[in-house]
Order: C-alpha cells, then sequence, then structure tokens
C-alpha cells in the first residue's frame, strides 16, 4: 500500500488523498477519512438492526439484519449516493469518473464486497479500500 507522499504510479508524488483523481485536500468534495466512514458504517448497522427487529419482533433480528442493510445500502447509494449513516456524517459516495449518480450495478457490486469485510479494510494512498476500487467510487466529504 502506499500512503500520502509516497511515488504514485505515474512517478509524481502525491501529497494528499484523492490529489491524483484531482479532488481538493480539505472540505467538500474531498476524501473522507477512515473513521467518519466506519462511524457511517456503524450507523447503518445499527438502523438496519432496529428497521429488521420491527418485522422479528418478539425474537431478535438475527441475520435479518443483515438483509436489511443490504437492501438499505444498495437503494441508498444507487439512487441518492448516500446511505444513512454517510448522511448523518456528511458523507458521499461518488463515481471516481466524475459521473453524477453511482446506479444499481456499481453499488450492488461495492455492497457485495463488503460482506467479506477484507476489501473494506484494504486501502490506498487515496482512501479507496477495494470495494470501491472495484466499483469505480470513492467516499467523499459534502460537508
Amino acid at each position: 500500500m502506499l500512503s500520502p507522499g509516497d511515488d504514485s504510479n505515474d512517478g509524481t508524488q502525491q501529497r494528499w488523498r484523492g490529489e491524483r483523481h484531482g479532488f481538493p485536500e480539505k472540505g467538500p468534495g474531498s476524501i473522507a477519512s477512515i473513521g467518519r466512514r466506519t462511524f457511517a458504517i456503524f450507523v447503518d448497522f445499527l438502523l438496519s438492526a432496529g428497521v429488521a427487529a420491527v418485522f422479528t419482533q418478539p425474537d431478535l433480528p438475527k441475520n435479518w439484519s443483515l438483509l436489511a442493510w443490504f437492501v438499505i445500502t444498495v437503494v441508498a447509494v444507487a439512487f441518492f449516493g448516500f446511505t444513512p449513516g454517510h448522511a448523518l456524517l456528511g458523507l458521499r459516495v461518488a463515481r471516481i469518473d466524475g459521473k453524477t449518480f453511482v446506479h444499481l450495478p456499481r453499488a450492488l457490486l461495492r455492497t457485495v464486497l463488503i460482506f467479506p469485510l477484507i476489501p473494506a479494510l484494504v486501502w490506498d494512498a487515496d482512501g479507496r479500500c477495494l470495494h470501491d476500487k472495484a466499483a469505480g467510487t470513492v467516499v467523499i466529504k459534502v460537508r
């Protein structure tokens, strides 16, 4: 893995995460930190457990919360560009090519790849996890 300041593929030094893709260093449009993204997914997990619990009362939701999380994440990212956790923390999933909408195939691929956890725990110098790289997306700050 590269870290900021290491040589990138074209031999130039990267000064901040996302610089080689044209993202600003700070503020809206900059790459979101791993901490903020982690907090956002925990918010989504809690929301999903609550949604699943509504349908499984009086029993615990068990794996139904995973299904709720999957559906909420795919639909929200595909059509709005953010999950409820992203919205709460001022984040958005954007396409690396600059197009406006993530769309269903990319959102589905990105979400499926989060399940084994490894893609979400490995990232590059730009702060893009493997599931984002595979889907051609990046998580950015909106505020």
